[in-house]
């Protein structure tokens, strides 16, 4: 495994340095004789959560390894948090899948296979990456093509999507700051106001007892891609609080019973299923 740190500046040196550090680390195969046939693999991009108040750990490298393993090449993003605000983790984000996509030689990857899995508020920004790539200010930051900064596929696992009546008030507060309580800007980023036919294909999670995310957050997300006619694979677990992860021993913090949950823990293998047939079997279809 080749394992290095990207810079910003490596990455794009377009995009403004932020006022946190953005960090992204990449987990890559090697390329190896007894290996032949690997060199367009799949891309999985991890974008943990944090009420954009901090990235998780516990939805960091446990997820990252365990998409390492089924073969894909890894980026992690640790995106920028307060104080930095709005656009700037999408820029983040929106660069890093428009960087890998123009080195798809580089890393061995399949350029039409980079998918995006978000945590919680990083499922906001991952859902963001889905649904605001047209966005003028992505083009123009990044200096490429819009359809460069798009993501294929997403994964949103107990996502912050809406910024109405069942949003995550915080999220939006560290997202925003002093523009938190503006109904323009509020709507703008309430992303199930922002599918359209475009958006890709979704896999969505969440559990029925979510206290901080409520789960109405990934229903209003598959009912808008359902309306604009995008696939999307959608499971409700009925136990389990927010913030699972793995939801298995890997991500357990401090031995806390109620982070171990059977029924939730298989997301990961039915996200692989769904994966799988969205880019073919083992690696990306050509």
């Amino acid at each position: 495994m080749i394992f290095r740190e990207l810079t910003l500046s490596e990455m794009n040196p377009r995009i403004p340095e932020p006022a946190t550090p953005c960090r992204i680390r990449a987990y890559l195969h090697e390329d190896s004789p007894e290996m032949a046939g690997h060199d367009a693999r799949p891309v999985m991009i991890v974008v943990p959560g944090g009420a954009y108040r901090f990235t998780s750990d516990r939805e960091a490298d446990p997820i990252a390894l365990e998409f390492l393993a089924e073969g894909y090449q890894v980026f992690l993003l640790r995106y920028s948090i307060e104080p930095a605000r709005y656009p700037t983790a999408l820029m983040e984000l929106c660069g890093l899948i428009a960087h890998i996509r123009a080195n798809a030689a580089e890393y061995r990857v399949n350029p039409a296979a980079i998918a995006v899995c978000g945590f919680s508020a990083g499922g906001h920004l991952t859902a963001s990456s889905a649904t605001l790539w047209k966005e003028p200010v992505v083009a123009e930051t990044l200096g490429v093509s819009a359809r460069m900064a798009r993501p294929d596929a997403v994964i949103l696992s107990y996502p912050v999507i809406t910024s109405g009546e069942f949003a995550h008030r915080g999220s939006f507060e560290f997202l925003l700051g002093d523009l938190a309580n503006d109904p323009e800007w509020l709507a703008r980023l309430s992303l199930e106001n922002r599918v359209d036919a475009d958006t890709p294909p979704a896999f969505l999670w969440h559990t029925f007892h979510d206290e901080l995310v409520p789960v109405e957050n990934s229903l209003m997300m598959a009912m808008a891609l359902r309306r604009a006619g995008v696939p999307f694979e959608l499971h409700i677990f009925p136990d389990g609080l927010h913030g699972l992860s793995t939801a298995d021993h890997r991500s357990q913090h401090d031995h806390l019973p109620h982070q171990i949950q059977p029924a939730a823990a298989q997301w990961m293998g039915l996200a692989k299923v769904w994966l799988k047939g969205l880019f073919g079997v083992g690696h990306a279809k050509e």
